[in-house]
């Protein structure tokens, strides 16, 4: 642990976060279902090595009462007026647009970090990025002691060149998707900035709104977990995916269509995408969880029998990757579908720590609970393990084999 004490504010715009909260919090301003909706998010840490992240608690408490003072700026405003999806009554919104602390509940539960954002859809929503930002920051300040800068500097280098190496990477990209967990704010920038002059032809963008305008990056991101849970409670929880899939189109009409399809699994995601309505009007699918091997050939197989031609389709990885594992990808998948990969954390906290693996995800809806199931067991998270399981229950998965990941 070391002594060393933040005397900065790590967040000084509501922008430095990702741009799927904004697209996210478009949408549930402009449907009726989530006018009068509540909402409780959770924090988890999924590191194993017993990493005690209470004494952070104080910074983390006086981080978050600095971001309930900022607003967005005109210049911010006025850079996302100019996206053709962002309305003007949204920018209006977010013109008056502030966080409140009365909706953060943060204290110590033995070495854990209890905390819980509890409050209105639109006012809280977008407190989960700019907590895991901090969580993440100042466990490299204060955990860690901060990082080796030609170390991380070496790092960044050997995977640039890991890439070059390749020589033909045509229809090879990614995107940085590493905001919530990296090392600094600061060296973000500076992995941004080596990214779009060293691989100009691979690297297509970021997910941070702030980046992607100071820097003049394109914005990347469409949905998260959160649209297709928050459906749970406004609708047949069997119908739930479908209306999250409706919903998303109601809103963008064809753009940013990108779906997500890991929170009730890949196999009831192909039983509720499979109609050409869905399969033409997105123009391809987000893995997140499990095999993505596995993933993919499922992708490719819906889309031919769709009688789509999968080569007009994009599918986008984002899973615990790094830059072999993206490679790999891509070579199992090149020239029989577009592929892409949001990195994160082995982009922006490959510095010589070890890393948080931290989420804070969302666990009810107007006081019910909610889930997601994914591909992989260990990534659910809800409190309620009979819902988790009846939900299983209705997407056609065996409710034996989920279980409660703390």
């Amino acid at each position: 642990m070391s002594n060393e004490k933040i005397d900065r504010w790590l967040i000084n715009s509501l922008m430095d976060i990702d741009f799927y909260k904004i697209t996210m919090l478009q949408a549930f301003y402009h449907a009726a279902e989530f006018r009068l909706v509540n909402v409780q998010w959770k924090f988890a840490c999924r590191n194993k090595e017993g990493l005690d992240l209470t004494p952070l608690i104080p910074e983390i408490q006086k981080q978050l009462e600095h971001i309930c003072t900022l607003s967005f700026s005109e210049q911010e405003l006025d850079y996302l007026a100019k996206l053709s999806f962002i309305k003007p009554d949204f920018i209006e919104f977010l013109r008056i647009f502030k966080l409140n602390m009365k909706f953060i509940h943060l204290h110590c539960d033995g070495e854990n970090i209890n905390l819980r954002f509890d409050g209105p859809l639109l006012h809280v929503s977008l407190f989960e990025i700019y907590a895991l930002s901090i969580i993440s920051e100042l466990h490299t300040y204060i955990n860690c002691g901060g990082f080796d800068l030609f170390v991380a500097r070496e790092k960044l280098a050997s995977k640039i060149a890991l890439l070059k190496a390749e020589g033909d990477l045509t229809g090879f990209n990614f995107i940085d998707f590493g905001t919530r967990r990296r090392a600094s704010k600061d060296w973000q920038e500076e992995v941004l900035k080596t990214l779009k002059t060293q691989l100009p032809d691979s690297f297509l963008g970021t997910s941070s709104v702030h980046f992607a305008r100071t820097l003049g990056l394109p914005a990347v991101g469409t949905m998260a977990h959160e649209w297709f849970q928050s459906w749970q409670a406004v609708t047949r929880l069997a119908d739930a995916q479908i209306a999250a899939l409706e919903g998303w189109v109601r809103e963008y009409r064809g753009r940013l269509g990108i779906a997500l399809t890991d929170c009730y699994s890949m196999d009831s995601f192909i039983r509720d995408f499979s109609d050409p309505y869905f399969g033409k009007l997105y123009d391809g699918l987000r893995h997140d969880s499990g095999c993505p091997f596995v993933w993919g050939e499922k992708a490719i197989a819906l889309y031919q029998k769709m009688e789509i031609d999968p080569l007009n389709k994009t599918l986008v990885f984002s899973d615990s990757l790094d830059f072999p594992r993206m490679i790999e990808i891509w070579k199992r998948f090149r020239g029989r579908i577009k592929v892409s990969f949001g990195i994160g954390t082995n982009l922006m906290n490959d510095v010589g720590n070890v890393p948080l693996s931290i989420v804070i995800k969302m666990i009810s809806v107007n006081g019910k609970p909610v889930a997601k199931i994914s591909d992989e067991p260990g990534k659910s998270m809800c409190e309620d393990l009979g819902y988790l399981q009846y939900l299983a229950s209705q997407y056609g998965i065996d409710p034996s084999i989920v279980r409660i990941s703390k």
